[in-house]
């Protein structure tokens, strides 16, 4: 039997979960269960190893053993220091550009509010997030170059003023603009306040700053790229969907509602990076427990790639020195609201707080000074764990991925703000605060100007410069960005249609069979028939569109691995991986979020497809308003068909389904035409 040595990231994870060996009667005869894992893992593979594990695991249960689920993986970093692939830019440069951007998207949040009191605005959620969106800019998000149309990218809407801050030092946006945050009414081209392609159609891609709208589209977006492809309308097998999201944000129910959807789907070109600074509006997200572990339970469960990035590489030689497992048992012991307390507090508080709680710890950390102590970052500050956890990300295959990362809100502001309940609200800094964030992050900024938070821009041909300029364009250009110009279709003529337009001639017939029929002809035009786009929350049968299922197919990527129970009948459920109608299940959310992804595709993929989301009763407007608003702000285009509508039609299931509003509802959205 192999004797193999115990590779770092596996010893690290079994050292540092104390638990693994506590009750362990008979270490010998454990090491040679771990000999004879490694030696399979080495001589025959991972694939054998997970089926022997898998097997061992159902004769346990078959043989009455209850062995409990385990959600958590230990609250350190999911990647191993000596697993980490070489960091490939250029660190200061990038530290440099970074710390610019920094600059500017403070300075554009506060001078707008020293020129106009009370215009608002968000400092912190980009201060905690600049390394996360930064590594995403120089290394992985690809724009629209030649013949590619790049990613699809998310961008946490409180975080804006960074991404604006980034556009102006690539020289795609003028001081002017800055100037008009807020402001979108002036002489030149404002700045909305969040991503808002109606305002900016040529920059923004998609609104996300209504929490949760932008995760659950997300997801939806990354299931229609897949549609096109598997109808063969649109290679989108290169295109990757990035998510960037608040850990405050996952209350919301539209975030998380759907993730088991993509680990259903297999959509490995969706990657989510969850920024965990711990801190919502009023205080931390979980004072009294673990974001960050709360979420990996969630999307561990739901079948997602779940990669944590809790500390940075400060940290790797106390893990490594580590080898009782008692600093991680010590990490895990305190909560959310503790470690904030941490970040405002001084080093010889950590000492005495974290480090002192055991001897072990202090002696640990004997040699470091309270002013290093106060210093050691968390993972999502640092560049090379983030590069290593995005590595891993877009080279997952077969799920989903999701980065969770651990980050300090208003990072960088502070005694202004930096992990403070008030960070959230910050909104301008005052002349001390504006020269030590100059000095922080070593802006060429004068003592007599930084009153001023003047922007600041590198000389065109400063390293800084060609560096930010040749790594855009070795990805495909700039992101985001969104064409101006937009495919046009051949539309069947009105006479095509006319048996359509002299009513029923005596034959009883409802308005949604007469639908049902127009939209049967619609899937069969020879010029737009395959651009058609039936989306339905589990009611077809409801509105007659079962004859549908046979002749166009219900979208299913692995085809229909089943014989349905209605298969000698003429309209049997058929599911097909070139299907057409999106028979969503009962979620009129994820249904409108395929509206919003089909509905927006002539920008995004440069091929007009016309959605028809077909609702039940008042499920339309009432139900997902917020949707509605943003299919709108999305500039999507489309048609909502309120399938069984109207007062007389529902009586007796309660009063909220009688929908007689539908169409003042309607009035609310000026992008809506409604008619009856």
């Amino acid at each position: 039997m192999a004797n193999a040595k115990m590779m770092p990231a596996e010893e690290n994870l079994m050292r540092n979960n104390p638990a693994t060996f506590a009750a362990d009667v008979d270490p010998a005869e454990t090491q040679e269960w771990l000999d004879s894992l490694d030696y399979v893992l080495e001589g025959k593979g991972e694939d054998r190893v997970r089926f022997l594990l898998s097997a061992l695991e159902n004769r346990a249960h078959a043989r009455g053993v209850d062995i409990p689920f385990a959600a958590n993986t230990p609250y350190i970093n999911t990647i191993h220091a000596s697993d980490q692939p070489a960091y490939p830019g250029n660190r200061e440069f990038e530290r440099r550009i970074k710390s610019i951007i920094r600059w500017n998207a403070m300075a554009m949040v506060t001078r707008a509010n020293k020129n106009f009191e009370g215009l608002g605005g968000h400092i912190s959620t980009f201060a905690s997030s600049a390394t996360l969106v930064e590594v995403a800019f120089n290394h992985f998000l690809r724009g629209r170059g030649s013949g590619y149309e790049g990613d699809q990218v998310y961008f946490q809407g409180h975080a804006s003023p960074g991404i604006y801050s980034r556009a102006f030092v690539e020289g795609r946006l003028t001081e002017e603009n800055l100037e008009c945050f807020r402001r979108e009414l002036q002489p030149v081209m404002g700045l909305s306040s969040y991503p808002h392609p109606w305002l900016m159609p040529d920059f923004w891609e998609f609104p996300t700053v209504s929490m949760g709208l932008g995760p659950i589209c997300s997801i939806y977006q990354a299931r229609f790229n897949r549609y096109l492809h598997d109808r063969g309308l649109k290679d989108t097998s290169k295109t990757r969907v990035w998510a960037f999201i608040g850990d405050g944000e996952c209350d919301e129910p539209e975030t998380l509602g759907a993730i088991s959807l993509a680990s259903r789907e297999q959509l490995d070109n969706l990657t989510w990076v969850i920024n965990c600074n711990l801190q919502r509006l009023d205080g931390p997200v979980r004072g009294n427990g673990k974001i960050i572990q709360e979420l990996e339970a969630v999307f561990r469960g739901a079948g997602w790639n779940v990669i944590k990035v809790v500390w940075g590489s400060d940290w790797d030689p106390l893990l490594e020195a580590d080898k009782s497992g008692l600093l991680v048992k010590r990490m895990e012991e305190v909560v959310d609201g503790q470690y904030q307390k941490y970040v405002v507090e001084s080093g010889a508080y950590i000492r005495e707080h974290f480090f002192g709680k055991y001897p072990e710890l202090l002696e640990l950390v004997k040699n470091y000074s309270d002013e290093r102590l106060q210093k050691m970052v968390r993972g999502g500050h640092d560049p090379e764990k983030v590069y290593a956890a995005y590595k891993a990300a877009t080279e997952c295959k077969g799920k989903p991925t999701v980065v969770i990362a651990k980050t300090i809100k208003g990072y960088g502001l502070g005694e202004a703000g930096e992990g403070r309940n008030v960070t959230h609200n910050q909104k301008k800094l005052n002349e001390e605060e504006l020269r030590e964030f100059r000095t922080r992050f070593s802006i060429p900024i004068s003592d007599e100007e930084v009153v001023k938070a003047p922007f600041y821009r590198p000389p065109e041909d400063s390293a800084e410069m060609r560096y930010l300029k040749k790594r855009r364009e070795a990805l495909g250009g700039p992101v985001p960005s969104r064409p101006k110009n937009v495919p046009t279709s051949k539309i069947p003529t009105i006479e095509e249609y006319n048996e359509f337009l002299g009513g029923s001639r005596g034959k009883e017939m409802s308005t949604t069979m007469g639908f049902v029929r127009l939209l049967t002809k619609l899937c069969k035009d020879e010029n737009i028939g395959k651009q058609i786009v039936p989306i339905v929350p589990d009611e077809s049968r409801t509105f007659g569109m079962e004859g549908m299922f046979r002749q166009v197919g219900i979208y299913a990527h692995s085809g229909q691995l089943y014989e349905p129970v209605d298969s000698d009948q003429l309209m049997f459920y058929k599911e097909a991986k070139d299907g057409q109608i999106l028979e969503e299940g009962i979620t009129e959310a994820g249904s409108m979020s395929s509206f919003i992804a089909a509905g927006n595709a002539y920008s995004q993929h440069g091929i007009n497809m016309i959605p028809f989301f077909i609702y039940y009763s008042m499920f339309g407007f009432q139900r997902i308003g917020d949707l509605v608003w943003c299919a709108a702000d999305t500039r999507a285009k489309g048609f909502l068909i309120g399938g069984t509508a109207g007062r007389t039609t529902l009586n007796g299931e309660g009063l909220q389904h009688q929908d007689g509003h539908s169409h003042l509802n309607a009035i609310a959205f000026p992008t809506v035409r409604s008619y009856d």
